[in-house]
């Protein structure tokens, strides 16, 4: 089986519930998504999906997965796309760096290589550990009165895992979560995200006024060794997220005693299959896991619950379905959501079938003759 033909689409996918709001004035209105579609020889086509949040959450951008993807395409044309190291090993050696750039490649090649095996995605990835994963959602960045009411009226509609957005002025951020806390039952889990935004000094002044309250911490500061620092002082769990973009990261964080938990983001790592060889060392490693990614619709998010649903479940922290956050359907048969928890679709591959006419013209197309 051989790649045949190559086309990729840039889509852009806005907020059912307008702008997404981090600290320090971040916020996005839309995933900007880059889309691949691979098709072989005897007729597959493999889907892929990276969408990042803005240019601020991530050094990855739509633009830059645009033109990185039209330098890698032509390599690919005529490989097998089941060898998926040797795949991942050409990318890197025809386009250095910038992993962001080959995740929606890699992806289109794992639902490619699971379709041609007429397994679900899931199978090839480990198998499936449980029918479902939990589901949360995010209270974003505002005014403290509107985290609370929004806290409220998540945990109203059956959630009982909040990821709480801080990392802005510390004394408004304790203040904010603490009216979250005091908004949703005792027991609701909850994970205090400050997405690198604060210095050491400002995390553990945030730590220390908010010791009553259970949450879970999670990436309070840029670098490893800052957020190891502010551990040492903490009662609570913490979860590494920005930090971790390879192997090595992991190994330092692992050797370090830095972090409880991950949350390992496909687009980030540089695809399915390398998010996978991570998951799973994390895991024999001992550390909870969350598999997710930047954003993205049916495409992306049906890749995350396959890595989600081969996870094992006392490893599993949680998961999130963002092909509910937008205005648009690039897909039938999505991953489907039951009140709070997530499944995946029926089929071989990703499960899902992609409405092309959805995507609009590629921006590239390339194909190999017969």
């Amino acid at each position: 089986m051989r790649i045949r033909t190559i086309k990729a689409y840039r889509m852009l996918q806005p907020f059912i519930d307008g702008p997404y709001k981090m600290s320090k004035g971040r916020q996005a209105d839309a995933f900007d998504a880059v889309i691949v579609s691979l098709t072989s020889d005897n007729g597959l086509t493999g889907w892929g999906e990276m969408a990042p949040l803005g240019t601020f959450y991530s050094e990855a951008f739509a633009a830059g997965a645009e033109a990185g993807i039209a330098e890698i395409a032509p390599h690919l044309l005529g490989r097998d796309p089941r060898a998926l190291t040797q795949i991942g090993r050409l990318m890197d050696i025809v386009f250095k760096g910038h992993p962001y750039v080959k995740s929606a490649l890699d992806m289109a090649c794992c639902d490619l290589a699971a379709r041609a095996a007429d397994a679900p995605l899931v199978t090839l990835l480990g198998g499936r550990e449980s029918e479902t994963a939990e589901l949360y959602k995010v209270v974003t960045h505002g005014p403290v009165d509107t985290m609370a009411k929004v806290a409220k009226r998540i945990v109203s509609d059956g959630f009982n895992r909040l990821q709480v957005k801080v990392g802005g002025d510390v004394r408004g951020d304790i203040e904010r979560v603490t009216a979250v806390a005091g908004a949703v039952p005792k027991g609701t889990v909850i994970f205090c995200d400050a997405n690198a935004g604060w210095t050491p000094f400002q995390a553990r002044q945030f730590a220390d006024a908010t010791r009553s309250l259970d949450y879970t911490f999670e990436q309070p500061c840029p670098t490893i060794d800052e957020c190891l620092s502010v551990r040492r002082s903490l009662d609570k769990p913490m979860v590494l997220d920005e930090s971790v973009t390879r192997l090595e990261d992991l190994l330092d964080i692992h050797r370090k005693g830095a972090a409880d938990g991950l949350t390992l983001k496909i687009s980030r790592i540089g695809g399915v299959s390398k998010t996978r060889n991570l998951r799973d060392l994390a895991v024999d490693l001992g550390f909870m896991v969350t598999v997710e990614d930047t954003g993205g619709a049916e495409i992306d998010t049906a890749a995350m619950a396959h890595l989600s649903l081969s996870t094992p479940e006392e490893r599993r922290l949680h998961a999130i379905a963002f092909h509910e956050w937008v205005t648009v359907k690039t897909a039938v048969k999505p991953p489907p959501v039951e009140g709070s928890r997530m499944g995946i679709p029926d089929g071989p591959g990703l499960g899902i079938d992609v409405l092309p006419e959805r995507l609009g013209e590629p921006f590239l197309e390339l194909g190999r003759s017969v």
